[in-house]
């Protein structure tokens, strides 16, 4: 696939890309609010400036855009034609500080939740995920689970 846009228009292009409010992460912010969660936005001093930082809960939340984090299978993280060890190394390089970010918070007692961009647009999904990384105790529990036959016995 050759690139139908000159240098100037790809270099004004890329430069738009935003690393904050995105339309991803807006949604994310929105379904939280909605849901009655009060949230920190972009703290710094934590490892790799999470999206969403629920203090309270020590659980962090990183809106990952599939094409710049390589979401494993998505059609949208496709690797450019043109200049494509530039791109990999770029690629590799974001998903090695994505890795070192995660293991540090995770070291650090937080627990983190990362929502790819194409998984923001079933609200559905994303409602449930965030309520079960959130609140894990107010999912129902499973009475009978496989290899279990004493689960949910009381007394």
């Amino acid at each position: 696939m050759t690139d139908t846009l000159t240098s100037e228009a790809r270099s004004r292009r890329m430069a738009g890309i935003r690393g904050k409010d995105t339309r991803p992460e807006l949604a994310v912010r929105s379904t939280a609010h909605n849901l009655g969660y009060r949230f920190r936005l972009h703290r710094r001093d934590l490892p790799g400036t999470p999206d969403l930082v629920f203090p309270g809960r020590r659980k962090v939340v990183f809106v990952h855009g599939c094409f710049w984090h390589r979401h494993s299978g998505c059609k949208r993280a496709a690797t450019p034609a043109d200049r494509r060890a530039y791109w990999q190394a770029k690629f590799d390089g974001n998903v090695e500080r994505d890795i070192r970010k995660e293991v540090q918070l995770l070291a650090a007692g937080w627990d983190v939740l990362i929502i790819w961009e194409c998984e923001t647009r079933d609200i559905a999904r994303l409602t449930e995920s965030l309520r079960d990384f959130l609140d894990p105790q107010d999912r129902p529990p499973i009475l009978n689970p496989i290899g279990s036959s004493s689960a949910g016995h009381v007394g």
